[in-house]
């Protein structure tokens, strides 16, 4: 006989039995949800009153909620099987822009052999534009006067990074103005992909070539 979901103890005096207020369906698996439920339904039909026995529309009703939570474990299975193939699937593709540069949301200067590298955005035409490069902790290292830009993306070199000595990258801030008016500015960063992989969500990074590692959803343009 199957045994019962509940604890009964008999009193060695009267008889009489106390039960258990446990619920064996507070398992979180769905598969152990699903066992202890099935042992809940057999448990009830050994121990119904046979002179009124179980309701066959409450037996049934029992039976598809078994069905439904070993359905949606199979499910829960089946998506994270195809969740780990997209991104397996996801870097390989990744993998065809190492050696491309890019350029995505951020502000920072990329440093290669002496070299920074950055872009910014207009959202129109500037007759003046200044790019400030900070240390990340805000002090003023160089000013670039990058002078009149058209609207779009531009890229732009630091000259002066080969005297740069900090381990984090250097970052920058653009001001633009047409006519003594404020232009809309966005900095963007400008590097060369070294490697591609993910992140513990499954999120797929880039790993560029300066050292800094980028989400690829923040990637603008690929060339």
């Amino acid at each position: 006989m199957v045994s019962t979901v509940t604890n009964s103890t008999t009193s060695p005096t009267t008889g009489s039995s106390s039960t258990s207020s446990s619920n064996p369906l507070a398992a979180t698996s769905g598969q152990t949800q699903a066992s202890n439920f099935l042992q809940l339904l057999v448990a009830q039909l050994n121990n119904q009153d046979p002179m009124n026995p179980m309701d066959n529309a409450e037996m049934t009703s029992q039976i598809a909620q078994i069905n439904t939570v070993t359905g949606i474990q199979q499910l829960n299975t089946t998506m994270t099987s195809m969740a780990s193939q997209f991104t397996g699937a996801q870097v390989m593709q990744g993998s065809t822009m190492i050696g491309h540069n890019v350029v995505a949301s951020g502000n920072t200067i990329a440093i290669n052999n002496g070299t920074g590298s950055a872009a910014l955005n207009l959202a129109s035409d500037a007759s003046n534009v200044t790019v400030q490069v900070t240390t990340p902790g805000g002090q003023v290292l160089d000013t670039l006067q990058l002078g009149a830009m058209s609207a779009g993306n531009h890229n732009f070199t630091w000259p002066n990074a080969a005297t740069y000595t900090g381990s984090a990258a250097p970052t920058f801030t653009v001001t633009a103005t047409q006519a003594g008016q404020p232009v809309t500015s966005t900095p963007l960063v400008l590097d060369t992909v070294a490697a591609v992989g993910t992140d513990s969500t499954g999120a797929m990074n880039l790993t560029l070539q300066s050292g800094n590692t980028i989400p690829y959803s923040t990637v603008q343009q690929i060339f």
